[in-house]
Formats: C-alpha cells, structure tokens, sequence
C-alpha cells in the first residue's frame, strides 16, 4: 500500500490546483484574456473531497478547499483567492499533505497581480511567490523548496499567462456558448517558473452525481497532459463543471502511472448565481 500513499500530494493540490486549473485554463484571443467577473463573488466557499483509486481499492485521500475573500494590495481593493489543501489527519502518519496557494486578482480585469504557494508534502517544502508586471509581460519570482536554496528570478511571459490558481476564476467568466464538440483550445499556465503550453478539447454537454448522488447538468472538457513524474500523458484526464454562471468544478478525473483519481465537489456556499444546473 505504500505505493499509493506516494500519489496523496498530487490527489489533494495538484490534481485541483494544476490539473483542474490547467483543464479549465484556455484563452480563446488575446482580446479576451481579461474580463469582467459574473461567477464568483466575495464570500463564496467551494469544497472538494479526492479519492485515489489503486485496483480494487478506493482511498478518500484528502479535501480542497476554495475561498473567495476581500483583500487590499497596493492601496487597491481586490479578491484574494485563498486555497488549501491536506491529506486527512488518518493518513498523516504516512504521507502528510499541507498545502496552500493564494492570489490578488485586480477586480476590474480578473489581470492576476500576486501568487504564493506554501507546500509542505511528505517531508518536502515549497514556498514560491510571483509579483505580475502585465506592462512589460514580466513575473519577478521568489521560490525555495527542500532541493533547492533561495532564488530570485525575472520570467518572460505571454499576455494571456496565469498562475494555475487565478485563472480558474477568470476562465469561470468565459463564453462556452461557441464551441463546437471537438474543438480544441490551447492553454498557457505558470507553474514552479516554467511556462507551459496544452489544450483542452471540448466534448459537449452531459449530466454528471456528486459522490453523494446529486445530479447536475454539466459542460465536459479533457486536456492534454504533460508526461512526467504523475501523468501518463495525452488526453488523460475529464473534467465537468457546471452548465450555469457558476461553472463550478462538479468532477475531475484522471488517469496516472499507478491508478487513478477523481475530485468530487462536496459542498458551496456564498454563490453569486443560483445554481441552476442542479437537477431537482
């Protein structure tokens, strides 16, 4: 079993905070990089369970939680997006997940102004913060982790590049309306200073139950993954969020070298819009 419990810390953070960002994450133009906000609001609450499937076996491995709060940067009002992701405390004696990611975003643009991530997973640490010059296309970066001492950086970026945590937000005020089944969207995400390039394909409409059995009406997207460490690579990993103006992550599944995971969204609250994709 032990083998399983290795994979905790990409269930608990990288499965929602990359795979479901980088699965959400496109831009269409450059026109449409930023734009106002109509999904989210200040105070909401979205919660997620993540289960790490090995054979036969089941594992409810660990939660995420997203929050939506008030914040001030820079003498401005902005959303600070407040993250967190563990292992439960059951498994800690195993492997012990605590992670954390945040972001300012710029209110009128969705333009992401600040990012930190504080890891600690198994034994091994990583605290990475980037400060977004939009005007030059600059990310000034801060990162360390238990491998590596202290690093200051300057990273060239395109216009349309987020942290993998803002731009699940932006890309919930995205028109879906347009796409055919089929089409495909590239997708440009920062992540541990280096810029990656995928996409997300587009496979329709389908209706999709929480772990507790609750149906909703879903928009349904794979991604392209990179070969590495955790993923197998290709177009191994669904996601379905829901066909409303929340468009809130309902599910997300993947496939890795050794089983699979899936992320259930367990609870909301503090929603600007009604759910309306929630089949009564």
């Amino acid at each position: 079993m032990r083998v399983s419990y290795l994979y905790l810390k990409e269930i608990e953070v990288r499965i929602l905070f990359v795979s479901i960002l980088v699965l959400i994450n496109y831009s269409l133009a450059s026109s449409q990089c930023f734009n106002n906000n109509f999904a989210f609001q200040e105070g909401e609450i979205i919660r997620y369970q993540a289960y790490y499937n090995w054979g036969f076996i089941w594992l409810n491995a660990g939660f995420v939680e997203f929050k939506v709060k008030p914040a001030t940067y820079l003498d401005k009002q902005v959303y600070h997006f407040d993250s967190y992701g563990a292992s439960h405390k059951s498994y800690d004696w195993i492997f012990k997940v605590r992670d954390r990611y945040q972001a300012f975003l710029d209110k009128e643009t969705l333009r992401p102004l600040w990012f930190h991530r504080e890891n600690y997973e198994g034994g091994f640490e990583v605290n990475n913060e980037y400060f977004f010059d939009y005007k030059k296309n600059l990310v000034y970066s801060s990162t360390e982790n238990s491998d590596r001492p202290f690093a200051r950086d300057t990273i060239q970026i395109q216009p349309c590049t987020f942290d993998v945590l803002s731009f699940v937000y932006r890309c919930r005020n995205l028109d879906f309306t347009k796409l055919q089944i089929g089409d495909t969207i590239p997708a440009t995400s920062l992540l541990d200073n280096e810029i990656f390039t995928l996409y997300i394909r587009y496979l329709g409409k389908e209706n999709i139950k929480t772990r507790e059995g609750i149906p909703y009406r879903c928009i349904k997207f794979s991604a392209l993954l990179i070969e590495g460490t955790i993923f197998k690579g290709g177009e191994d990993m669904i996601v379905w969020i829901t066909d409303d103006d929340n468009r809130i992550p309902v599910l997300v599944e993947a496939k890795i070298l050794i089983g699979s995971v899936k992320a259930y969204l367990e609870s909301v609250e503090g929603l600007k819009n009604p759910l309306t994709s929630r089949i009564e």
